[in-house]
């Protein structure tokens, strides 16, 4: 691994990491739990399109360990990993299957991220009546792919002359 490569690595955690702090620090004010603008997802779609998607999947479960460890407990890594490892693979797919543009893509890996956390409370609490949450989550997982993916294009757009 050469030294750029191993730069931009250390840049995108920085930022992923970041980017949660400063969620955490925004009140969301919706009465469902999970309900999150994704920033760090941000940095997570634009590795995927411009560093490649490995690479993309270590920086997210990367990212996902340091702030688990940092801000939050154990038991809401578990949640985090669930739906980080769901919305990477589901963007991965769509990736390579090249049927969305990186908007279409955020959006599926928003969504999905929300499915792989409410699978995950499910089993935890052991209650199927979470699964009515879904239907917002989804729809907050739409609205924030979108932000996202539209943000991510206009980065990567920029960024392109330095990733390469």
């Amino acid at each position: 691994m050469n030294s750029k490569k191993i730069a931009s690595y250390g840049l995108f955690i920085a930022l992923a990491f970041i980017f949660s702090y400063i969620e955490s620090l925004i009140p969301i004010p919706f009465p469902v739990p999970g309900i999150k603008l994704g920033l760090a997802n941000l940095v997570v779609i634009i590795a995927i399109y411009g560093i490649g998607l490995k690479e993309a999947f270590v920086l997210s479960m990367v990212r996902i360990l340091l702030v688990g460890f940092t801000f939050r407990d154990p038991s809401t890594l578990i949640f985090s990993f669930a739906g980080g490892l769901l919305s990477w693979l589901t963007m991965a797919i769509f990736k390579k299957l090249k049927l969305f543009s990186m908007v279409g893509v955020s959006i599926l890996g928003g969504i999905a991220h929300n499915i792989g956390q409410i699978i995950v409370a499910i089993m935890y609490v052991n209650n199927t009546s979470l699964i009515y949450y879904l239907p917002l989550l989804m729809i907050s997982g739409v609205v924030s792919g979108t932000l996202i993916g539209i943000l991510g294009a206009l980065i990567l757009k920029r960024l392109n002359k330095f990733l390469d």
